[in-house]
């Protein structure tokens, strides 16, 4: 009997070694930090590139600071290191929810700019890789999403320090769109489906003033309708390109090359 007691002694130490440990691991470093030195471990864990340490500190700040300034300014500047990460759908989904609780910020211009600038280095590398995938098949979704963030800021916020460099972005994404939709018409221009390529020229022109694609737009225009046998729609266009940009038909035909393949 007395042999069988002193058995469960190894396994009694080896219980409470196992639950020492486990206090161990889940001790929680910051238990006894301020919301201000969190805040600050956190930005410096950021600047060192640890965003997973970093995102875990602004979680903490944000149940520890409830309420206050510094709470919102967690979640932002949470958001801002997703985006640093290159976690797109995390730092969307976290400025989604900033945005839901504090429609009343005074960051909520930054809120505005952040979720614009996400969603236009999301998406807006598409023109670097055209030559290697069906460009029908393209989704623009985030380079729109992005110009309305944009277009809600200088709205909302026309005096804000962000609203400059979302009117210079939206400038870009309007003319990105506006060329992506002639970089669809000319693919399908050069598999000979003229009426898709007619239908996205025209979207091109119908949907974006003034970008710097629509003097090609017009030249799809232009060869598709005349691919297809339809003159006066094709003499229509050649007046528009005629009036809008002189001289611009003739420096195409000047080419030795298909125009099509000179991009």
């Amino acid at each position: 009997m007395r042999s069988s007691r002193l058995s469960l002694v190894p396994l009694a130490l080896a219980g409470a070694i196992v639950l020492q440990g486990c206090s161990s691991t889940s001790r929680d470093e910051t238990a006894g930090w301020s919301p201000n030195k969190i805040y600050s471990e956190a930005q410096d864990e950021r600047r060192s590139g640890n965003f997973d340490k970093a995102v875990d500190l602004y979680e903490k700040l944000e149940g520890r600071a409830a309420g206050t300034p510094l709470a919102q300014q967690a979640q932002l500047d949470k958001a801002f290191t997703h985006y640093k990460a290159g976690e797109q759908a995390q730092a969307l989904a976290t400025i989604d929810r900033f945005m839901k609780l504090h429609p009343a910020s005074p960051a909520m211009d930054y809120a505005l700019y952040l979720k614009g600038l996400i969603n236009f280095n999301d998406n807006l590398g598409f023109l670097g890789n055209l030559s290697r995938q069906d460009l029908s098949e393209r989704d623009q979704k985030a380079a729109k999403e992005s110009f309305e963030s944009f277009r809600e800021l200088v709205e909302r916020f026309p005096n804000s320090r962000y609203a400059a460099d979302s009117r210079a972005r939206m400038t870009y994404i309007i003319n990105s769109l506006a060329q992506y939709e002639v970089h669809v018409a000319r693919y399908y221009y050069s598999r000979g489906a003229y009426v898709a390529a007619i239908n996205r020229a025209q979207a091109a022109l119908a949907e974006y003033s003034d970008a710097p694609a629509l003097e090609e737009a017009l030249y799809i225009l232009i060869h598709s309708y005349d691919a297809l046998g339809m003159t006066q729609l094709r003499d229509d266009a050649r007046r528009v390109m005629a009036s809008s940009y002189p001289g611009s038909e003739q420096a195409f035909r000047r080419r030795d090359d298909p125009w099509w393949k000179l991009w």
